[in-house]
């Protein structure tokens, strides 16, 4: 019975210091506190609610001023270092506070330019402290003693070098958005750039570029009189470059990269009538020094059309009607090196 009322009692005890460690956290032991500043950062977010304007504003930019000192305030009442380093944990997150209310969107709040600054702000946090000396009520400016400038230039260096790095991943990530052919190249021989997933051996947006192309050629070569189809042929590179065009527009629209995709014609005598090989030749960026391209060939002869619309093939007597037939490869081949020159 006695253990029963030492255990209830025990339960009693742990329930009272968590709420003293919670009283102490959120009631101020005065009114110039750490938790007043917090207290009036949510107050100014919840009054900027109900305003509009530029009194909205006004009321919001006190908000984050209010939480940027309580944060501040409270993380270097009792400081905890950065593992290897003397920048105190509050001065990281101050910098990430403070770089998010400089730089970041009135919308999504974080942003890569708010990302980017933040080791180098929240270094330029920690030394701050260096450059004052006094206490709350009297202080002023001075240089910072020598033993303190060499960590100084150290970690605002450090926290420089990182914001580089950070901001050429962004720049990496947004030239792979805009660019994904370049995925398809090989980075092996890179020394600074790791593609996580395996890239693709043949790049998709070429690809697709001659997929949508061949349909437009086939409804102008197919069933054409023969005569007309050698015309064609004859201005192949005119024609093609139209298609090619209203092909990029249409299915490249959304990428940068449609600019340095260019779509070419060979055509070539065969002993049965013509070849036609479609060449979507990447201008961009490259592992090899000559490029690559990917090729999809139609093969196009000519076949008579007899009184009973039934066809012959080959060379045909004069007399019969004379009709192009094209026949493209299903898929397309990449090939590394500079495009055949034109004949």
């Amino acid at each position: 019975m006695n253990s029963f009322i030492k255990d209830i009692f025990g339960i009693f005890k742990i329930f009272e210091d968590v709420y003293a460690r919670i009283k102490k956290i959120l009631i101020p032991p005065k009114a110039y506190s750490w938790q007043t500043l917090m207290y009036l950062s949510v107050f100014s977010w919840a009054l900027s609610y109900f305003a509009i304007g530029y009194v909205r504003d006004i009321i919001a930019l006190c908000g984050w001023l209010f939480l940027i000192a309580g944060t501040a305030w409270y993380t270097t009442d009792d400081p905890v270092k950065v593992p290897g380093t003397y920048m105190p944990l509050g001065a990281v997150i101050t910098g990430f506070l403070v770089s998010v209310f400089a730089l970041g969107n009135q919308e999504t709040g974080i942003t890569p330019i708010a990302i980017v600054f933040w080791p180098t702000i929240a270094a330029l946090i920690t030394a701050i402290p260096e450059f004052i000396e006094g206490n709350d009520i009297d202080s002023k400016a001075r240089v910072p003693k020598p033993e303190s400038r060499q960590k100084i230039i150290i970690l605002v260096g450090s926290c420089m070098i990182i914001s580089c790095w950070l901001q050429f991943y962004f720049v990496m990530d947004k030239w792979l958005q805009q660019y994904p052919s370049v995925l398809a190249d090989d980075f092996r021989r890179s020394t600074f750039v790791i593609i996580s997933e395996k890239s693709e051996e043949i790049p998709k947006n070429g690809v697709l570029i001659l997929n949508r192309l061949q349909p437009l050629v086939e409804e102008q070569i197919a069933d054409k009189r023969w005569s007309e189809v050698e015309r064609w042929l004859l201005e192949a590179n005119v024609r093609l470059a139209q298609l090619g065009k209203q092909v990029l527009e249409q299915n490249l629209a959304q990428y940068q990269e449609k600019e340095v995709w260019r779509i070419e014609p060979r055509v070539v005598n065969t002993k049965a009538g013509y070849r036609l090989d479609l060449l979507s030749i990447w201008l961009g960026p490259s592992s090899n020094a000559n490029g690559y391209y990917l090729k999809k060939s139609c093969q196009i002869e000519p076949v008579a059309i007899s009184t009973g619309n039934r066809r012959t093939s080959n060379r045909l007597p004069e007399d019969k009607p004379t009709v192009a037939e094209i026949d493209c490869d299903r898929l397309s081949q990449l090939i590394p090196g500079a495009p055949p020159p034109q004949q």
